[in-house]
């Protein structure tokens, strides 16, 4: 049996790492992620939020729902895109980290220390898992609810619509177009609109209601009861569209009912419980169903890919890995919707379903690991 001398014992303990070794460089590979995560998250959605704080304030401008619902409304539609807007970020970080380590020779220093590909992947997995799991409550969870309680809001708000919100010189339909309404100037604080159109439905076939006046006023209603408009010296055209029979009214005052909308009590998947959608057997919810489970697995897929993807030499131009990344993500992310429309469409079976686009990244995974030049890697 060999006896270890002086020389081969500290060979060996230069080829094994001591542990407090290992768990340092661990923080710092986890440290160096999470740094430009956390800006590169903030940054999406900052971006995000612009984007649907210009559509929302689009609506609100025109009188589609009240300014104080913008606020609430955007925080919901960001947390549901948090189950995007997350993996993304940590796909991406992981990418700008582990290539900035090559181009400036620190894996190379690690590697030769002992900190071989296995660690890293094992310190991105262990980060990865509890991002994994934040992603999967959202998914699962948060984005239901958010969806519930979105549709609430907006449905409360169409019922409650004021006229003071108008944009005066612009169209405004209401209601699913059954009422169009047009006003050239409006005072905000009396609540009057003046030189108004008002088009609607005669509640007859081949009947269109026309309403023109100098001033229109939306009185005070209590909750829950019927809404009028009061028209002041105008004219009403009944209009016959067979063209045979139009009737011209003259009024000094007019009031015209506006129904409420009615609760919108239709099935909306994607406010539904995770577990009412495990029941169902319709095609639709199934793709649901199997797009929320499959994000956290995505946030997996992606991380532990962006490990070899992240490869370069040193002083390597940094856009190199991130055009192969981004090719990367735009791939999957496009098969993953096709297989939930293909899913949804009833193209394809519940089993695999949408599960084999995830076969391809693992593969990929292999391949990039694995591949021509790994046992280089290893001896180095």
């Amino acid at each position: 049996m060999h006896n270890f001398g002086y020389n081969d014992r500290l060979l060996f303990r230069r080829r094994q790492p001591a542990q407090k070794f290992i768990v340092v460089l661990s923080r710092h590979i986890t440290a160096e992620i999470l740094k430009p995560m956390i800006l590169g998250l903030t940054l999406l959605v900052v971006v995000f939020t612009g984007y649907s704080l210009a559509i929302k304030l689009s609506e609100a401008a025109q009188g589609e729902i009240p300014l104080s619902i913008v606020a609430r409304l955007i925080g919901l539609n960001s947390l549901i895109a948090m189950e995007v807007l997350l993996p993304t970020a940590l796909y991406l970080s992981i990418i700008t980290a582990l290539s900035r380590m090559y181009r400036d020779s620190e894996m190379t220093a690690m590697n030769v220390a002992g900190f071989s590909e296995g660690r890293v992947i094992r310190s991105v997995f262990k980060l990865t898992l509890v991002i994994a799991v934040v992603v999967g409550a959202i998914s699962l969870f948060a984005r239901p609810w958010a969806y519930r309680q979105s549709y609430q809001i907006e449905a409360d708000a169409r019922n409650e619509f004021d006229i003071r919100k108008i944009e005066p010189g612009h169209f405004l339909e209401m209601q699913d177009a059954k009422y169009v309404l047009f006003a050239r100037s409006v005072d905000k604080d009396d609540g009057i609109l003046r030189d108004i159109f008002l088009q609607t439905d005669a509640g007859a076939a081949n009947k269109v209601q026309v309403i023109y006046a100098h001033e229109a006023v939306m009185p005070q209603a209590a909750a829950g009861a019927e809404r009028t408009f009061e028209f002041h010296n105008g004219y009403s055209y009944l209009l016959d569209t067979d063209g045979t029979r139009d009737t011209i009214l003259k009024f000094k005052r007019l009031i015209i009912p506006i129904p409420g909308i009615e609760q919108d009590t239709g099935y909306r998947r994607k406010a539904e419980s995770t577990w009412n959608l495990s029941q169902s057997t319709a095609t639709k919810d199934i793709a649901e169903y199997q797009w929320r489970l499959s994000t956290p697995l995505a946030t997996l897929a992606l991380a532990l890919l962006a490990v070899p993807l992240s490869r370069s030499a040193p002083r390597q131009s940094r856009h190199s890995s991130f055009i192969l990344a981004i090719a990367v993500y735009t791939g999957l992310f496009i098969l993953t919707s096709v297989a939930r429309n293909w899913v949804a469409d009833g193209d394809v079976p519940p089993v695999p379903g949408i599960w084999w686009v995830y076969a391809l990244p693992l593969l990929l995974f292999t391949v990039l690991l694995f591949g021509p030049g790994w046992r280089w890697r290893t001896r180095r």
